[in-house]
């Protein structure tokens, strides 16, 4: 459970401590989120190679798929317009949109760099 807490609340993976993110980004004025480089705690590199994140574009995809399944449904109890559900899907995936990449790239790299938290801890 802390590893989730420590995803949702950003924090180094390997120490837990340390924010991964100096900017949250912001959908409506088109700021996208900031990472910081190292860890301001223990130093731990966060993009360990170039082109690491690659991957996390995967599962953002998979993230905003599943978001847009989710208010299809809700929608559904609502209206049975498909302009207005498809106006309600869009702007969901717009607004999550920063959020998503935030949490893609948390999901990412706590998926390769939590054994370094366990062996380190």
């Amino acid at each position: 459970m802390s590893q989730f807490k420590d995803i949702m609340t950003e924090k180094c993976p390997v120490c837990g401590e340390g924010h991964v993110f100096a900017k949250k980004g912001n959908p409506i004025l088109f700021r996208m989120p900031k990472m910081e480089k190292n860890c301001k705690v223990c130093g731990h590199k966060f993009e360990i190679e170039p082109g690491f994140f690659y991957g996390a574009m995967y599962v953002s995809y998979a993230v905003t798929v599943a978001e847009m399944v989710a208010v299809f449904v809700i929608a559904q109890f609502f209206t049975s317009d498909i302009k207005i559900m498809l106006g309600l899907i869009a702007a969901t995936a717009f607004l999550l949109s920063t959020f998503n990449f935030r949490l893609s790239r948390m999901l990412w790299m706590y998926m390769f760099d939590s054994r370094r938290k366990e062996t380190a801890g």
